[in-house]
């Protein structure tokens, strides 16, 4: 389905009620036609009462929320569009605090509301394929304990930051992922889920980054020296240190658990940076195509 862009002014005007936002998620689940989930028929049912669409040929029922991470929601569509549309349009990201004032929902509801949209983004990274020249290095996300090594031997959170390149060497795609450490098995098998294999890898002399060049890709390691290799990783650092300004300016910080979800967030919004004022149908799209996560999955 083509994602076109939508302004402020045509979104309310769009999605002014509960029917028209039912209307639009239709569209977006079936652009060629309402197909059953259970038998593939394309012919159906509305029923109006219960809002759900019941297949002619088996009777199976279902709703435009079903299977999605708004399925059995008890929070109005209404407000499922406003806060998908104000995390799509805000750069900087959005605070529950901020979403739970915005939208009138208790301060549980909306931190919920949103880890369930970060899902839908982070199951969308997760498809993430680098190829071509690809730029690898390892940062450290969180504060340290204190007196706590820097670097290497921090304990922060240790992060595995894989970034492609353009035909220009500027950056195309990035993807981040948390680990639980940084030897050459955790890098590889970074490398083997998200790099095609005999891309060219550029990183620093670590040594745990040489089994890469015995796995089939063209490792390319540079000592690296402050003062004469300034450009080495440069876009790379670069967009790690704007990351860590996008966690802690708008979430202030956050625990282990949930900072693969900020990540994906961040990675999802940086891929799609070029066409920002399309971002809302492609994060409802992905709202769609995820099962939401349970409420007890996120706290436990």
């Amino acid at each position: 389905m083509e994602h076109k862009p939508i302004s402020f002014f045509e979104f309310t005007k769009r999605f002014k009620d509960e029917e028209k936002c039912r209307e639009h998620l239709f569209r977006i689940r079936w652009p060629e036609g309402f197909t059953c989930p259970c038998c593939q028929n394309d012919s159906y049912y509305y029923i109006r009462k219960r809002k759900t669409y019941q297949c002619t040929n088996c009777r199976h029922q279902t709703s435009v929320t079903a299977g999605t991470i708004m399925d059995r929601t008890h929070i109005p569509l209404e407000k499922w569009f406003w806060a998908v549309y104000l995390v799509s349009t805000d750069k900087r990201g959005h605070s529950a605090t901020a979403l739970s004032r915005e939208l009138d929902i208790g301060y549980k509801s909306a931190w919920y509301l949103l880890h369930r949209i970060r899902k839908a983004m982070s199951d969308r990274e997760e498809e993430t394929v680098f190829a071509g020249i690809v730029e690898l290095d390892d940062s450290y996300f969180g504060a340290a304990e204190s007196g706590g090594k820097h670097g290497r031997g921090s304990d922060k959170v240790k992060v595995v930051v894989g970034m492609s390149l353009n035909d220009y060497g500027r950056p195309r795609r990035i993807k981040m992922e948390p680990v639980r450490d940084v030897t050459s098995e955790t890098l590889s098998g970074f490398a083997e889920r998200h790099i095609c294999s005999g891309s060219a890898i550029s990183t620093d002399a670590f040594n745990a980054y040489n089994e890469l060049g015995r796995i089939g890709y063209d490792h390319r390691p540079k000592v690296f020296d402050t003062k004469s290799d300034s450009d080495h990783l440069k876009w790379l650092h670069t967009i790690v240190s704007n990351a860590k300004s996008f966690i802690n300016g708008t979430y202030h910080g956050l625990d282990e658990k949930h900072l693969n979800l900020y990540l994906s967030e961040f990675c999802f919004r940086f891929k799609r940076r070029s066409e920002s004022n399309k971002l809302f149908n492609r994060l409802l799209f992905s709202c769609t195509v995820v099962q939401k996560i349970p409420f007890a999955v996120l706290t436990e």
